[in-house]
């Protein structure tokens, strides 16, 4: 069953799932990018790591907090006794999970030119920890964008995330819910930004590649749409419930009347 929204599912936003359509849109934006260059080009996956410790502030978007498990108690009340008394019950140890170190891979795609293995252009899909201010996860992003900007490759950054910080720009950009931002290595300082509202359908963008040869067009909603059938959301997905991050008032009565129709047909 396909998503009941016409462009972004707000539903696929939420934290705990976003890691898993991470992988999806990466995976399928691989395929359909693979399908069309080879054999000039070809597309390959490729990590960004760090660590995020217990002073992260993007740790709430990658584990859960600090949990504690306690024994289960009896029903029957218990009453201190004097330290002489030898039914003074002993301290009973508890269950816990303890926030440590964790090692975080972030996928990326780079597409390739086969003639000199020179990376062409770098294709992000941002997770919620590249956008939270202060963050390992962002700092990580940052460091490597502007690696990217200083080099000679193409950069197309896609974020398909409501909440977080955006990306930076001198001019003031429209209303949006998510954006798209293409940054030709000839152009820079200047790039193209697609401006998209929820019920918008993603759009159709360039993934420049090399002078002389025509751009790529990656479909998103063509991207997005598959990616939600092959890894079935629509099973995993309750409509029922608002989504996480919630909906502004502005978009709620349209949102439940498409998940409505959705539900009838």
């Amino acid at each position: 069953m396909p998503s009941p929204f016409p462009g972004m599912d707000p539903y696929l936003e939420q934290p705990g799932l976003w890691p898993d359509v991470h992988h999806e849109l990466i995976s399928v934006s691989r395929e359909m990018l693979n399908q069309q260059l080879r054999p000039r080009y070809h597309v390959r996956v490729e990590e960004r790591v760090y660590i995020s410790d217990e002073s992260d502030p993007g740790r709430s978007v990658i584990v859960p907090d600090l949990r504690i498990r306690g024994t289960e108690r009896s029903d029957t009340p218990h009453s201190p006794h004097a330290a002489g008394d030898a039914r003074v019950a002993i301290a009973e140890p508890v269950a816990v999970t303890t926030l440590i170190d964790d090692e975080i891979h972030e996928a990326r795609l780079e597409v390739v030119d086969r003639s000199d293995r020179s990376v062409v252009a770098v294709i992000e899909f941002l997770s919620p920890t590249n956008k939270v201010p202060g963050s390992r996860g962002r700092a990580s992003y940052q460091q490597k964008r502007q690696e990217v900007m200083r080099s000679p490759s193409h950069l197309v950054e896609i974020d398909l995330l409501r909440t977080g910080e955006r990306i930076a720009a001198r001019e003031a950009l429209p209303q949006l819910d998510y954006l798209v931002h293409v940054s030709r290595t000839g152009e820079r300082p200047r790039g193209l930004v697609w401006p998209i509202l929820l019920p918008q359908r993603l759009p159709v963008i360039p993934i420049p590649l090399k002078p002389h040869d025509p751009d790529a067009p990656l479909d998103l909603q063509a991207v997005l749409n598959t990616a939600y059938d092959r890894a079935a959301y629509d099973l995993e997905i309750d409509y029922r419930r608002p989504p996480q991050p919630p909906l502004p008032p502005e978009y709620q009565g349209w949102a439940n009347e498409l998940q409505r129709s959705g539900r009838e047909n």
